[in-house]
C-alpha cells in the first residue's frame, strides 16, 4: 500500500473525508475523490485544498449506482464515507436517510464486488451503539437504533458484513466515535460552542449537557482509518476509534467557554433536545481492537485537539462560513 495505489473516497468534500484525502495524497497514494454532484461544481472542503490539483474529482451522487461503479473502475480500494449524518434532520426525513446511507452504501458494496477491489473500507458510527450498556463499549455490545441516523447506519454496516460473508468481499467496518476537529459541520457541538464563542456570543444556546461522548481528533480518526486499510487482520471485522475516555458536554462547554471567553454563560435552547427515547446518554468507546490488530495509537490529547480546531475557526476566511446564529438540524 501507498506509492500509486488508487484509492476512491467517497464524503470526500466532506469533514473526515477532505482529511482522509488530503492524507492519502501525503503518503503518496493516487486520489479519485467522490463529491456530490451540483450545479456549481463545488467540491466541498476541498475545493481550497492545498492538494487541489492531485486529487482527481468525480462529482455523482451515491444514491446512483451507475455513477458509483464508474467512480469505482480503476480503482484497488474505496473509503466509503459518504453518508448523511445529521441526527435532527432524520427526524425530518428518515427515507433519505434509507436512500442514502443504506442504497448508498449498496451501491459501493456491488460496485466493489463487480471490479473486485481488494480493500472496502466502510465508515460506521458510534451511535450504531445508543446509550452505553456496559463501558468501555466494544465491538460486540448491542446494536439500538435511537434514531433514524443511526438505524441506517446499522442497516448499512450489516449489509457490508453480510457481503464478506456471502461473497468474500473484503470489507472493513471503521466505527469512530465522536470525531471533531477543523471543517466539522456546525451541527456538531464543539463547533456549535466555538463559533457562538467566537461571534461574540455572551450566552451559548445549547440541548442537553448531562450526556458523555468519546472525543476523538479528526487527525487520529485518519490515521486509524489508514492504519486499517493497511491490516490483513482487518478483513470481515467491526472496529471501534475511539480514546477510551469521555467527557460530558457541559464540560466541554466550560472548557472552551475558558479558552475563549471566560465571561460567557451558557443557556438551555429546547430545539436543539433531542426526544427522550433518541438521546444516546453515554458513549465510551473501548480502542484494544484497533491496537491488538494495527500498530494505530492515539497522537493527540483532547486539549492539544481543541486548540488546534479553535485556532482554524478563528480564521476569518474559516468562521465566516458558519452561521452560529442559526441552529442546524
Amino acid at each position: 500500500m501507498g506509492q500509486n495505489v488508487k484509492v476512491l473516497v467517497t464524503g470526500a468534500g466532506g469533514f473526515i473525508g477532505s482529511h482522509l484525502a488530503e492524507t492519502l495524497v501525503e503518503k503518496g497514494y493516487s486520489v479519485r475523490a467522490f463529491v456530490r454532484y451540483n450545479s456549481r461544481n463545488e467540491w466541498g472542503w476541498l475545493e481550497h485544498s492545498k492538494y487541489k490539483s492531485k486529487i482527481e474529482v468525480f462529482c455523482g451522487d451515491i444514491r446512483d449506482y451507475d455513477f458509483v461503479l464508474e467512480s469505482v473502475r480503476g480503482c484497488e480500494m474505496v473509503f466509503h464515507l459518504a453518508a448523511l449524518i445529521g441526527i435532527p434532520y432524520s427526524y425530518i426525513s428518515p427515507l433519505a436517510y434509507i436512500e442514502t446511507n443504506i442504497n448508498g452504501t449498496y451501491n459501493v458494496l456491488q460496485a466493489a464486488r463487480a471490479y473486485q477491489l481488494k480493500n472496502v473500507i466502510i465508515t460506521s458510527t458510534s451511535e450504531t451503539y445508543g446509550t452505553a450498556q456496559y463501558v468501555p463499549i466494544d465491538e460486540v455490545h448491542p446494536k439500538v437504533g435511537q434514531s433514524p441516523y443511526s438505524a441506517t447506519k446499522i442497516a448499512a454496516d450489516q449489509l457490508a458484513i453480510s457481503y464478506f460473508r456471502s461473497f468474500d468481499l473484503p470489507v472493513k467496518v471503521v466505527r469512530p466515535f465522536n470525531t471533531y476537529g477543523p471543517r466539522q459541520s456546525a451541527r456538531a457541538i464543539i463547533p456549535t460552542i466555538i463559533t457562538q464563542l467566537l461571534s461574540g456570543k455572551k450566552e451559548v444556546k445549547l440541548g442537553n449537557l448531562s450526556p458523555t461522548r468519546d472525543l476523538l481528533f479528526v487527525k487520529d480518526t485518519v490515521n486509524a482509518f489508514i492504519e486499517i486499510a493497511k491490516s490483513e487482520k482487518a478483513v470481515g471485522e467491526e472496529i471501534n476509534i475511539a480514546t477510551q475516555s469521555e467527557i460530558s458536554i457541559r464540560n466541554v462547554a466550560q472548557k472552551l467557554i475558558k479558552m475563549i471567553d471566560p465571561t460567557v454563560t451558557i443557556v438551555s435552547d429546547e430545539e436543539r433536545i433531542r426526544p427522550e427515547n433518541s438521546e444516546v446518554r453515554r458513549l465510551l468507546g473501548s480502542n484494544e481492537k484497533i491496537k491488538k490488530i494495527t500498530k494505530w495509537r492515539l497522537q493527540y490529547i483532547f486539549d492539544e485537539g481543541l486548540k488546534e480546531t479553535i485556532d482554524w475557526f478563528k480564521k476569518e476566511e474559516n468562521l465566516g462560513l458558519y452561521k452560529p446564529d442559526a441552529y442546524n438540524v
